[in-house]
């Protein structure tokens, strides 16, 4: 079947193409079925971490704070993330590989702008973070329930508008011979790279996207650094382990979704000749990974949450 659908990318007329055929992971076609496998398992825990985080996060008002109000938005991202990305992951490693235009650059719009938004709500939760070690008296404040809605919403807005000209952009172009993905779901990127018509807008677009991805990396980076200098200032060593710890579980996050991100940047800037199994595997790892490990983290760094959960499952039992 995959075979077929690869023989066709070069039987392709002139004309316009029809169908865009995505990519599982080159040279295993043979082991998608065992590939599948995990990842079936993946997706209905990163949903159901997700879930069980939103619904705590909204029925316990021993958690109706902003720290947890910013963490049911990162929930929200990362269940957009899972819910846009993985079933098409999953329809490939079932040899479904054709996808038509239109659902491509919808799948597009969904995955850059939840990714925007969780690049966002990163951010933010590092400065509330930063508000809250250095200023905890005046922190809730500073960040009442008004503010944070209102922050909330302008980051949702700035996001959507960073990606609402993405599937306009790429419907303009036109698509004569070459209709093979590099990946599992459609990226931006992976799609203009077919076209053959100018795509210089495309390319532009697509640096503005992702200097606005690094600058929050960097507003993040700023504020952990500052977080870093006031906990090395704390004269208690038990509070200075008590601030440190608390940072972990927000610092995590940012690890787990920028390092596959910084990682193909790097690959596609000085390794270009690296195998595509790996580049495949590392950009699959940046939308798998962090909906599944976020609920984790939080989970085993939040005490609250973790008390509320150990609690739900002791009342079970009884």
């Amino acid at each position: 079947m995959i075979k077929s659908n690869l023989m066709s990318v070069f039987n392709t007329s002139e004309g316009e193409i029809s169908t865009f055929f995505l990519i599982g992971i080159p040279g295993m076609e043979h082991a998608h079925i065992w590939v599948s496998v995990p990842i079936s398992f993946m997706y209905p825990l990163a949903i159901l971490g997700n879930c069980t985080t939103l619904f705590f996060i909204k029925t316990e008002t021993s958690l109706h704070e902003p720290m947890y109000y910013f963490l049911s938005v990162l929930a929200f991202s990362d269940l957009g993330l899972s819910i846009s990305s993985l079933p098409t992951m999953l329809r490939i490693l079932f040899n479904a590989t054709g996808i038509s235009p239109d659902a491509c650059y919808a799948q597009e719009f969904f995955i850059h702008g939840f990714s925007a938004m969780e690049s966002s709500v990163l951010l933010v939760m590092s400065i509330d973070r930063l508000i809250a070690i250095y200023s905890p008296l005046r922190y809730t404040s500073i960040l009442t329930s008004v503010r944070v809605f209102k922050i909330v919403l302008v980051f949702a807005i700035k996001s959507l508008l960073l990606v609402f000209p993405s599937p306009f952009i790429l419907k303009r172009l036109k698509f004569c011979r070459k209709n093979l993905l590099s990946h599992s779901y459609c990226l931006h990127q992976d799609v203009m790279k077919l076209a053959c018509s100018d795509n210089r807008v495309n390319v532009i677009y697509g640096l503005l996207v992702a200097l606005t991805a690094m600058l929050d990396l960097v507003c993040i980076s700023v504020s952990y650094l500052l977080i870093l200098k006031i906990v090395l200032g704390i004269a208690s060593h038990k509070g200075c382990i008590k601030v440190l710890n608390t940072c972990i579980s927000h610092i995590s996050p940012v690890l787990i979704f920028y390092v596959p991100i910084i990682t193909l940047a790097i690959i596609h800037r000085f390794a270009k000749n690296i195998s595509p199994v790996v580049r495949v595997i590392i950009t699959d790892t940046f939308l798998l990974v962090p909906p599944l490990m976020n609920p984790i983290v939080y989970s085993l760094k939040s005490h609250q949450i973790r008390n509320l959960i150990l609690m739900k499952l002791c009342e079970r039992q009884g």
